[in-house]
């Protein structure tokens, strides 16, 4: 028989082996003697009164036997002689859906306008260091897209659009932590998502695909509303099927689509700028405690709510983690965020966010379907234009940012490029920030201790997701005016789908 039951373990009591097996026995009501294996299926931490770790575990006795599920990557088909699907971008959704075509047999061809994993870092490097941001190879564009860098978080368990756990399979196949497996908030680490995404790359290629690297798309050919060639810096490709996976940040395709005069639409996004406090801060607020156990991880939170009909919430929180300049163009200041496997910085950051809508966007003059990507793009600029022209930030500590007054000086931060003290509520549009304002307030009344002037704002914080979305049938999911054109993941508005291909079938 198989039991299924639930324990509690204190953290320092995490790693015992023998207590663990003692309390699950109990649990199940089952003598020890009688237990031949047990599997943790999923772990967290509840911190609501004391830090203490949950854990949900299947226990296997003698007469049980536990099926191993087989590996995702022997459900691949060999494709060197199959149809061919272009797929436009290599980042986490145009990668996964290159794995799907290898499921359902299917020859993916991946362009990508950047570089391969390894190489971005020398790119990486001369934005950090130098203030030099290449438009084709940054934390945005290049193998792995945004993910291979500038995140390293899973957060999502939504079910709606496919099994989540396939995806974290996929990753674990490929080298990454079977933990991710069993938290409920798994982590990976930026420091090895570059050999995990070049290890799926090797999938592609090893089951007949390809990927092509500086491959920047310039151009689309459609003859009688029907794709049939892609346009790149290195020639042309004859493509009947087009997965177009470009990610949030490729301004250049939307401006391409709207120049051919393919339907594209307006879309709200959000805006704001990114928090950093000492992690051991809020470790203290989360756990309640001076000092972390070291079984604990790097404590984390999600703040959200809503002003006036504008929702304003904590986004890509980094514990333990990094702010990075995320600008895809000379000329432009944005922050993200990324945390290491080890989560070992002395900060915790986190993207806070105001929504932006349509109507936000005409107010300040921006008209058509680009018009959030053009307001986007304005306060981009502006937070350049206030530096001296390298990726330095504006910044405050988080004080003055509420009472919209001067940091005479600003703490240490872990933003290698450097922040100078400049008041971003004249950066800001002002209706944003001023939501930001009573948002931080609001939390502070949630969080003691939040509110403090050893925390920083930095700005801007821009891409949590795409301004512009490309429209799709909810059936074929196919362009509604281009036949074989697949708009795919955020780029197109759709974050998570991953699972386009599976449409094709009957195309």
């Amino acid at each position: 028989m198989i039991y299924q039951v639930e324990v509690t373990l204190d953290p320092q009591d995490l790693y015992d082996a023998d207590l663990l097996k003692r309390k699950i026995c109990s649990k199940a009501g089952i003598d020890l003697s009688t237990v031949a294996s047990y599997h943790i299926e999923r772990r967290s931490v509840d911190a609501r009164k004391r830090p203490t770790y949950l854990l949900l575990v299947s226990v296997y006795t003698k007469s049980d036997k536990r099926i191993s599920e087989p590996l995702i990557r022997d459900t691949y088909n060999r494709v060197e002689n199959a149809e061919e699907i272009l797929i436009i971008g290599a980042g986490p959704a145009g990668y996964f859906a290159a794995l799907k075509c290898l499921e359902l047999g299917y020859r993916p061809i991946v362009i990508e306008r950047g570089k391969d994993a390894r190489s971005r870092r020398r790119d990486l490097r001369a934005i950090q260091q130098f203030g030099i941001v290449n438009p084709d190879s940054n934390y945005c564009f290049g193998e792995g897209g945004a993910g291979t860098y500038s995140d390293g978080k899973l957060y999502t368990r939504s079910k709606k659009r496919g099994n989540v756990k396939s995806i974290l399979r996929v990753l674990v196949e490929h080298g990454a932590d079977p933990d991710i497996l069993v938290d409920a908030h798994p982590h990976i680490g930026s420091n090895r998502l570059p050999d995990i995404i070049t290890a799926i790359r090797q999938t592609i290629e090893d089951f007949g695909g390809q990927v092509l690297f500086n491959h920047r798309v310039t151009d689309f050919e459609i003859q009688q509303h029907q794709i049939k060639k892609v346009i790149t810096s290195q020639g042309s490709l004859t493509a009947r099927k087009v997965i177009l996976a470009t990610g949030h940040s490729a301004r250049d395709i939307y401006y391409l689509l709207e120049q051919k005069e393919i339907l594209i639409e307006a879309k709200d996004f959000a805006l704001g700028v990114r928090v950093e406090h000492p992690q051991s801060l809020i470790d203290k607020i989360q756990y309640g405690q001076q000092s972390r156990h070291q079984n604990l991880p790097a404590s984390a939170y999600r703040l959200a709510c809503t002003l006036n009909h504008r929702g304003v919430f904590s986004f890509c929180m980094c514990p333990g983690g990094l702010i990075v300049p995320a600008a895809t163009a000379p000329g432009e200041i944005v922050v993200n965020g990324m945390s290491l496997s080890r989560r070992d910085s002395p900060f915790a950051n986190s993207g806070m966010v105001a929504s932006v809508g349509v109507g936000d966007a005409l107010k300040h003059g921006y008209k058509g379907s680009m018009a959030c990507l053009q307001f986007q793009q304005k306060v981009e600029q502006r937070m350049f234009e206030s530096g001296d022209g390298s990726q330095k930030a504006p910044a405050q500590r988080l004080k003055d940012f509420i009472n919209s007054i001067n940091s005479k000086e600003l703490p240490p931060t872990s933003y290698i490029p450097g922040i100078f003290s400049q008041r971003l509520d004249q950066l800001l549009p002002r209706d944003i920030y001023e939501h930001l304002k009573r948002a931080f307030v609001f939390f502070g009344e949630k969080m003691p201790e939040f509110i403090t002037n050893d925390a920083i704002v930095v700005g801007v914080e821009s891409r949590t997701s795409a301004p512009v979305r490309i429209p799709r049938d909810s059936t074929t999911m196919m362009h509604p005016k281009i036949i074989g054109l697949y708009p795919c993941g955020e780029g197109a508005g759709y974050a998570g789908e991953l699972s386009q291909p599976r449409s094709m079938a009957n195309k």
